[in-house]
């Protein structure tokens, strides 16, 4: 009897519920083939081609029998759900939920059977706002949903959204929250929590803690690291930033999330000084592994390992210097497909596909793959996370209270987004059922019944005589509101690169956001600044709600226009929910997670970044039109003198609140502060804190604010100086007389 032969006829530990993940795991490593270990580092399948609808039922593809067949198993399966333009599926030929399931099962019984100690494979799903299958309900996106500055209800609805996507059979859920906002050209900005690193980790704990309340299930947080400091917006451009703007804004997240719990991240497409993330063995190793001590799977972005062919000179070697810095598991890459190649020529050390092996198999163990099946959660859809969805629109101007408008008012409803759901949902969405959503002006029309339309013009092209006709419907209507923006639709004759984005082929797309849509230009597309002109000159009162998953430049029509709300891509709801707050049935609780600039040349315009010598041009201001933290509701609020309580980092900041109006409401105080520290430029402001503070009109109270945990690392880790901290409702501000607390400790503090 061989040892092989030996160790398979030995009790299989593996299976053995009771004993130590570390030993399941030796186990079965232990008794795998090199060609068997290599094939649980494979994720090359695209899901949604290796089955199609047949009939009532559905056919497997006779690719995913020779894949398994290839490497005697298979590690995960990426878009078996998926439903967009880009992957073809529709309500037509795609899976719903019922579907779905089957479809699952039936990969599943494929791969275990082909595995000679009946692995399954880890299904993988794209959730960035929502689970991106059909009949899933999409939320709104990250910036949107930073906007409330409530990450409670970010937690609620992601552990409604872990719920139905396990009820279909998916493991891992690839969400984006790591990317921070630090310039608005990029057609990703909708993705991102914002710019500020202490606000976008306060939401990606939250969205960690809700997948984590759901078993066999885990959240893959994407990307890592700096993905959003791209060269001039560009998305996958090099991340020109040093080491310390690394650590301090795109490092807290990534490392809240971990702390959370977190079962992966997603190797970024950037480099960062010339060496891409998928191969930064300081990245993925030093700083991940070693300084973190996390324990999950790096996943790399779709065909990322094969870019390293860029300057590597074979397969073997791509997947030989992904796989030294950390990577454990490739997406759509057939680089990994060279690893047994890349053992025999000695260029990687089998150490190195154990260990990825490892932790591949030690994620499968988890989550209970290996293990006897347990009922899968049940999940009955819901109406959409309301709450949510109107706590995102932020009111940035109300202009002699135009806002909330009365019962029996006249409206006219004028521009490109106003009667279209699909430009409410932003990029990564299912196609919705026929007649789902509430348009903008459905939503109206339930509020305050009859609403005249006219687009006006599109969304980056007139339209003739549209100029005209809204003018026309503007002078018969008591108010106007004007619904300008983006989209992020993509359309099913679209052409997309081979990992989804946006292609450049000089026709103009439906879209003007979401992956590959990066412009050069943020301001208001020039058709919609001309149909602003021309409803502004017939006098009539103007709302504006502008709908756009991007900071655009909107001077133009904060000055034409007596309110302005930003409404973000608020998902299929969001019409509903705007026109609720139009009516004054909710308060608006939104608040800036970003800036927005005025024009692109105005960039960057990030609050937080360094103190400079020079903070304008002289032929244009360089602060922004409205800056971070900013938003208006219907009750009116004042701050007392702030006190502060404790020692550094262990402060509170309080102040008295006043309710100054005659309306119950809600705000967010704000905590800023700025670091001292000889040597050091310091930032104009850091967030440190917030809190939401609810009061009845005319009421009282005070309001505690802590210094969060991972604001420390934002400000830099400092142990010595000064820092000066103030209170603030609408952003941070220049305060008049900062409180100052000591930095001085005998440890560096970290979060």
């Amino acid at each position: 009897m061989t040892t092989s032969d030996a160790r398979q006829a030995t009790p299989q530990t593996f299976r053995d519920t009771t004993a130590p993940l570390d030993r399941r795991v030796d186990d079965l490593l232990g008794r795998m083939t090199l060609r068997e270990k290599v094939g649980q580092l494979n994720q090359r399948l695209r899901g949604w081609r290796m089955w199609r609808r047949d009939g009532a039922g559905f056919a497997l593809a006779p690719e995913l029998d020779e894949e398994i067949e290839r490497w005697g198993g298979l590690g995960a399966m990426y878009g078996l759900l998926r439903a967009d333009a880009w992957s073809g599926r529709d309500w037509a030929n795609g899976a719903d939920a019922a579907l779905s399931v089957d479809v699952v099962t039936a990969v599943q019984e494929r791969v275990a059977a082909g595995s000679r100690f009946g692995i399954p494979a880890l299904i993988t799903e794209e959730a960035g706002h929502g689970l991106q299958a059909l009949g899933a309900r999409p939320l709104p996106v990250n910036v949107g949903v930073a906007a409330t500055w409530r990450p409670h209800l970010l937690e609620e609805a992601a552990a409604r959204t872990a719920a139905e996507a396990r009820a279909r059979g998916v493991h891992l859920a690839l969400a984006s929250a790591l990317d921070m906002l630090r310039d608005p050209r990029w057609g990703r900005a909708e993705e991102t929590f914002g710019e500020d690193p202490v606000l976008a980790a306060a939401f990606t704990r939250a969205l960690v803690r809700g997948y984590a309340a759901v078993p066999g299930i885990g959240v893959v947080l994407k990307h890592f690291a700096a993905q959003g400091a791209a060269t001039g917006g560009r998305n996958q451009s090099g991340a020109p930033i040093g080491a310390r703007e690394l650590d301090e804004i795109h490092l807290p997240a990534a490392r809240a999330g971990i702390e959370e719990g977190a079962v992966g991240v997603m190797a970024a497409y950037n480099e960062l000084d010339g060496v891409p993330c998928v191969a930064h063995h300081g990245l993925l190793t030093g700083l991940l592994r070693d300084e973190w001590g996390f324990d999950g799977i790096v996943m790399s972005d779709m065909f990322a390992v094969d870019r390293l062919l860029r300057s590597a000179p074979s397969g073997a070697h791509a997947a030989a210097l992904a796989l030294a810095a950390g990577l454990d598991l490739s997406m759509s890459d057939e680089s990994f497909a060279d690893i047994e190649r890349g053992v025999a020529d000695g260029m990687i050390p089998v150490e190195h596909v154990d260990r990825a092996a490892r932790r591949v198999l030690a994620l499968k163990i988890r989550l209970g793959l290996l293990d006897a099946p347990v009922p899968a959660p049940v999940f009955s859809p819901g109406p959409g996370e309301r709450d949510l969805v109107a706590a995102g629109p932020v009111l940035l101007t109300n202009r002699g209270g135009l806002l909330p408008l009365g019962p029996g008012v006249r409206v006219a409803l004028v521009g490109p987004n106003g009667d279209d759901v699909p430009a409410l949902l932003g990029d990564y969405v299912p196609p919705l059922p026929d007649g789902a959503g509430v348009s903008l002006l459905a939503g109206l029309r339930r509020t305050f019944g009859e609403v005249a339309f006219e687009p006006g013009c599109g969304l980056a092209e007139p339209v003739d005589g549209g100029l005209e006709r809204a003018a026309e419907a503007a002078r018969a209507a008591d108010v106007v509101v004007l619904a300008l923006g983006s989209s992020g639709e993509r359309a099913y004759d679209d052409d997309f690169a081979a990992n989804g984005a946006a292609e450049l082929t000089g026709r103009r797309a439906r879209a003007t956001t979401g992956e590959g849509y990066d412009v050069a230009e943020v301001e208001l597309p020039a058709p919609q600044r001309a149909l602003v002109d021309a409803v502004a000159a017939t006098g009539t009162p103007t709302v504006a709600v502008v709908v756009s998953g991007r900071p655009l430049g909107i001077a133009c029509v904060a000055e034409a226009c007596g309110a302005v709300l930003y409404a973000w891509y608020p998902g299929p709801d969001g019409g509903a929910a705007v026109a609720d707050v139009l009516a004054g049935h909710r308060e608006p609780l939104g608040r800036l997670p970003v800036s927005l600039p005025a024009t692109s040349g105005t960039l960057p315009v990030a609050y937080d970044e360094r103190l400079e010598s020079a903070p304008r041009y002289v032929d244009a201001e360089a602060r922004p039109v409205f800056g971070f933290g900013a938003g208006l509701g219907y009750a009116s609020f004042a701050l007392g003198d702030a006190s502060v309580a404790g020692a550094y980092p262990d402060l509170v900041v309080s102040a008295p609140l006043a309710n100054t109006s005659e309306r119950d409401g809600s705000t967010v105080v704000q905590l800023y502060g700025r670091a001292r520290v000889l040597g050091l430029v310091p930032r104009r402001a850091v967030l440190l804190g917030f809190a939401e503070a609810t009061l009845a009109a005319g009421a009282s109270a005070t309001v505690a604010v802590p210094l969060l945990p991972d604001a420390v690392a934002a400000l830099g880790d400092p142990d010595r100086g000064e820092l000066d901290l103030w209170l603030s409702l609408d952003g941070p501000g220049e305060p008049a007389e900062p409180l100052t607390a000591p930095l001085t400790s005998s440890e560096p503090h970290h979060p």
